[in-house]
Protein backbone atom coordinates (compact mmCIF):
# COMPACT_ATOMS: atom_id res chain seq x y z
CA UNK A 1 0.00 0.00 0.00
CA UNK A 2 1.11 3.40 -0.67
CA UNK A 3 1.86 6.14 1.57
CA UNK A 4 -1.07 9.22 1.41
CA UNK A 5 -0.48 11.83 -1.50
CA UNK A 6 2.42 9.90 -2.71
CA UNK A 7 0.82 8.54 -6.44
CA UNK A 8 -0.87 12.49 -6.38
CA UNK A 9 2.94 13.51 -6.04
CA UNK A 10 4.86 11.98 -8.65
CA UNK A 11 1.71 11.90 -11.04
CA UNK A 12 2.05 16.00 -11.37
CA UNK A 13 6.19 15.34 -11.91
CA UNK A 14 7.49 15.13 -15.51
CA UNK A 15 9.69 12.94 -16.92
CA UNK A 16 12.55 12.41 -15.19
CA UNK A 17 16.23 13.53 -15.80
CA UNK A 18 18.91 11.47 -14.74
CA UNK A 19 16.10 9.38 -12.05
CA UNK A 20 15.30 12.91 -10.83
CA UNK A 21 11.74 14.85 -12.21
CA UNK A 22 12.32 18.84 -12.63
CA UNK A 23 10.20 18.82 -8.91
CA UNK A 24 13.77 17.32 -7.58
CA UNK A 25 11.26 14.05 -7.14
CA UNK A 26 12.77 10.55 -7.30
CA UNK A 27 10.93 8.39 -10.25
CA UNK A 28 11.00 5.56 -8.01
CA UNK A 29 7.62 3.25 -7.31
CA UNK A 30 6.36 1.25 -4.66
CA UNK A 31 6.28 -2.90 -5.95
CA UNK A 32 4.16 -4.94 -3.77
CA UNK A 33 5.96 -8.22 -2.33
CA UNK A 34 3.97 -11.53 -1.99
CA UNK A 35 4.17 -13.22 0.92
CA UNK A 36 6.77 -15.62 0.15
CA UNK A 37 9.01 -13.24 -1.00
CA UNK A 38 8.59 -10.48 2.10
CA UNK A 39 9.35 -13.90 4.67
CA UNK A 40 12.17 -14.62 2.16
CA UNK A 41 13.36 -11.19 2.42
CA UNK A 42 13.07 -10.87 6.22
CA UNK A 43 15.28 -14.66 6.52
CA UNK A 44 18.24 -12.39 4.89
CA UNK A 45 18.29 -10.03 7.19
CA UNK A 46 19.63 -10.52 11.24
CA UNK A 47 17.61 -7.71 12.96
CA UNK A 48 14.53 -6.93 12.84
CA UNK A 49 11.93 -4.57 15.22
CA UNK A 50 9.01 -6.12 17.52
CA UNK A 51 6.45 -4.08 18.00
CA UNK A 52 4.04 -4.81 21.17
CA UNK A 53 1.83 -2.49 23.72
CA UNK A 54 3.39 -2.08 27.24
CA UNK A 55 1.28 0.11 29.91
CA UNK A 56 -1.81 0.39 27.09
CA UNK A 57 1.57 2.40 24.79
CA UNK A 58 3.00 1.04 21.48
CA UNK A 59 6.77 0.00 22.61
CA UNK A 60 9.27 -1.17 19.97
CA UNK A 61 12.36 -2.82 20.37
CA UNK A 62 15.43 -3.88 18.18
CA UNK A 63 16.35 -8.14 18.17
CA UNK A 64 17.66 -10.17 15.62
CA UNK A 65 15.51 -13.08 14.85
CA UNK A 66 15.08 -16.54 12.69
CA UNK A 67 12.57 -16.97 9.86
CA UNK A 68 11.71 -20.70 9.92
CA UNK A 69 9.14 -22.08 7.69
CA UNK A 70 6.03 -20.86 9.18
CA UNK A 71 7.19 -18.49 12.44
CA UNK A 72 9.39 -15.89 13.00
CA UNK A 73 11.75 -16.80 16.23
CA UNK A 74 13.02 -13.78 18.61
CA UNK A 75 14.67 -13.98 21.82
CA UNK A 76 13.69 -11.87 25.28
CA UNK A 77 15.76 -11.61 28.36
CA UNK A 78 13.58 -12.31 30.73
CA UNK A 79 12.20 -9.57 32.92
CA UNK A 80 11.33 -7.07 30.20
CA UNK A 81 8.87 -5.37 28.91
CA UNK A 82 8.34 -7.72 26.36
CA UNK A 83 8.71 -10.85 27.91
CA UNK A 84 6.54 -9.92 31.03
CA UNK A 85 3.67 -9.29 28.52
CA UNK A 86 3.83 -12.22 26.75
CA UNK A 87 1.20 -15.49 27.87
CA UNK A 88 2.49 -18.80 26.77
CA UNK A 89 -0.75 -19.98 25.47
CA UNK A 90 -3.13 -17.07 24.49
CA UNK A 91 -0.38 -15.16 23.11
CA UNK A 92 0.01 -11.57 22.65
CA UNK A 93 -0.15 -9.57 18.95
CA UNK A 94 2.63 -8.01 18.16
CA UNK A 95 4.09 -6.63 14.62
CA UNK A 96 7.33 -7.07 13.47
CA UNK A 97 9.74 -5.26 11.22
CA UNK A 98 12.85 -5.67 9.54
CA UNK A 99 14.25 -3.94 6.07
CA UNK A 100 17.17 -3.17 3.99
CA UNK A 101 17.04 0.29 2.99
CA UNK A 102 19.92 2.08 0.97
CA UNK A 103 20.43 5.79 1.72
CA UNK A 104 22.62 6.62 -0.55
CA UNK A 105 20.22 4.88 -3.16
CA UNK A 106 16.67 5.73 -1.82
CA UNK A 107 15.90 1.90 -2.36
CA UNK A 108 15.40 -1.30 -0.84
CA UNK A 109 12.66 -3.07 0.75
CA UNK A 110 10.29 -3.34 3.94
CA UNK A 111 8.70 -6.15 5.44
CA UNK A 112 6.05 -6.03 8.13
CA UNK A 113 4.50 -9.21 9.90
CA UNK A 114 1.64 -8.72 12.37
CA UNK A 115 0.59 -12.06 14.09
CA UNK A 116 0.67 -13.74 17.68
CA UNK A 117 4.13 -13.91 20.01
CA UNK A 118 3.45 -17.07 22.22
CA UNK A 119 6.34 -18.49 24.39
CA UNK A 120 8.03 -21.77 23.08
CA UNK A 121 7.66 -23.89 26.05
CA UNK A 122 9.08 -27.04 24.37
CA UNK A 123 12.63 -26.56 26.37
CA UNK A 124 14.32 -28.82 23.48
CA UNK A 125 13.15 -26.60 20.67
CA UNK A 126 13.63 -23.29 22.79
CA UNK A 127 17.45 -24.58 23.88
CA UNK A 128 17.69 -25.23 19.98
CA UNK A 129 16.64 -21.14 19.60
CA UNK A 130 18.60 -19.73 22.01
CA UNK A 131 22.19 -22.07 20.70
CA UNK A 132 21.13 -20.25 16.95
CA UNK A 133 20.17 -17.07 18.17
CA UNK A 134 23.20 -15.07 19.99
CA UNK A 135 22.94 -12.93 22.28
CA UNK A 136 23.86 -8.99 22.46
CA UNK A 137 23.33 -8.40 26.09
CA UNK A 138 24.04 -10.34 29.34
CA UNK A 139 21.50 -11.44 32.28
CA UNK A 140 19.66 -14.22 32.64
CA UNK A 141 18.17 -16.54 30.49
CA UNK A 142 16.12 -15.75 27.86
CA UNK A 143 12.46 -16.46 26.46
CA UNK A 144 12.26 -17.38 22.77
CA UNK A 145 9.16 -16.14 21.60
CA UNK A 146 7.22 -17.80 18.36
CA UNK A 147 5.57 -14.51 16.25
CA UNK A 148 2.72 -16.76 13.76
CA UNK A 149 2.32 -14.91 10.65
CA UNK A 150 -1.24 -13.31 10.03
CA UNK A 151 -0.42 -10.66 8.17
CA UNK A 152 2.65 -10.20 5.86
CA UNK A 153 2.93 -7.00 3.82
CA UNK A 154 6.13 -6.11 1.96
CA UNK A 155 7.35 -3.26 -0.73
CA UNK A 156 10.17 -2.65 -2.55
CA UNK A 157 10.99 0.94 -3.56
CA UNK A 158 12.92 1.18 -6.51
CA UNK A 159 13.29 3.02 -9.66
CA UNK A 160 10.47 2.81 -12.55
CA UNK A 161 11.14 0.27 -15.03
CA UNK A 162 11.04 2.77 -17.83
CA UNK A 163 13.44 4.58 -16.31
CA UNK A 164 15.88 1.66 -15.52
CA UNK A 165 15.60 0.27 -18.73
CA UNK A 166 16.59 3.97 -20.56
CA UNK A 167 19.88 4.44 -17.44
CA UNK A 168 20.74 0.86 -18.65
CA UNK A 169 20.30 1.62 -22.21
CA UNK A 170 22.70 4.46 -21.58
CA UNK A 171 25.42 2.42 -19.54
CA UNK A 172 24.33 4.12 -16.21
CA UNK A 173 22.66 1.55 -14.41
CA UNK A 174 25.94 -1.52 -13.91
Amino acid sequence: MRPAGWATATAQCSPPVNGKSRHGIDDRHFEELTRGESLRLLASVPVGRVTFSHRALPTIRPVNHLVTSDQIIIRADLGTALSGEVEPYGGMVVAYEGDMLEAEDRAGWSVVVVGRARRITDQAAADRYRQALHRWVSGPTADVLAIQPEIVTGFRLAPRAGLKAAMNSAGQVG
